[in-house]
């Protein structure tokens, strides 16, 4: 119950701080070249203490184990953060959310079963019903369906895959590396971010509303990794990884209460189902 528990918040605060990046890289896209990496390295320089706050209260042993699978696990989120951005920016959201989300809940579920979990018939249907929660929630207004090209399925795809990845790699160190795994997933996204903000065309000058919000992304996102990371411990990854992987639902939620969008019908059966995910994995 407490995995579960810890996977729901992880996916509400995972989908927070997707919103905050998502508005951070659309209001600064048209006058920064490059703007979706700028918006992804700051935002981890800018969680840096919160890894240190999380250190203090969850502490681990720190070995070469929790350090190796944080750091791969690390590289994966960055570039699959920054294929996100990139593919989003493209004008094809409601193409590009729904198959990131739901490859990335594939990934961890698939690896969970390969890795020798056996969850139980209630616990399979409830990830079953969380990933096409994923796809209904993440289904927008079509007026995008023009953007759509064989390149942005490719970046929603990688994006995806590579959010599984950096779900499977970070539950490997296990419980004894409390959140050293994570802290080592930062030190190695971190400088290879720095070494291609310039190629990327990226600057870590931001200012302003974008400054603020790539902040608020950022603190979001490594608290939202410390939940997954505590949930994992806790619970099995094939089940956990898809509760986690919700967090489109509080993306959209926030849409509609701050940018007064309006959610189809398709929308609001992926929040039902989503509830039935949760209830279903609580069982």
């Amino acid at each position: 119950m407490i995995a579960i528990l810890l996977a729901g918040t992880s996916a509400l605060v995972w989908g927070t701080a997707d919103f905050c990046g998502g508005k951070a890289v659309q209001q600064g896209a048209a006058s920064v070249r490059g703007h979706s990496f700028s918006v992804t390295v700051v935002s981890q320089l800018c969680a840096i203490p919160m890894i240190a706050v999380f250190l203090l209260l969850v502490p681990g042993r720190l070995g070469v184990s929790a350090l190796g699978w944080g750091a791969a696990a690390g590289v994966a989120g960055l570039f699959g953060i920054v294929l996100l951005y990139q593919g989003l920016a493209s004008g094809a959201m409601a193409v590009v959310a729904p198959i990131t989300a739901v490859t990335s809940a594939l990934v961890p579920l698939a690896g969970g079963l390969v890795l020798g979990e056996r969850p139980g018939a209630v616990s399979l249907a409830a990830a079953g019903c969380a990933v096409v929660a994923i796809a209904l929630v993440s289904l927008g207004p079509s007026n995008g369906v023009s953007a759509v090209t064989p390149r942005v399925i490719g970046l929603a795809l990688s994006s995806g895959a590579l959010f599984g990845i950096f779900f499977l790699l970070l539950a490997q160190a296990g419980p004894d590396a409390g959140m050293w795994p994570l802290a080592s997933a930062r030190l190695a996204s971190i400088p290879v971010g720095l070494a291609l903000l310039r190629p990327m065309g990226g600057t870590l000058v931001l200012r302003g509303r974008v400054l603020a919000l790539t902040v608020l992304a950022g603190c979001l996102d490594i608290a939202a990794n410390g939940f997954y990371l505590l949930a994992a411990n806790a619970g099995q990854l094939s089940i956990v990884a898809p509760i986690a992987s919700l967090y489109p639902a509080s993306t959209v939620l926030l849409a509609l209460a701050v940018n007064k969008e309006r959610l189809r019908a398709i929308q609001f059966a992926g929040l039902g189902l989503s509830a039935t995910a949760l209830i279903l994995a609580a069982v």
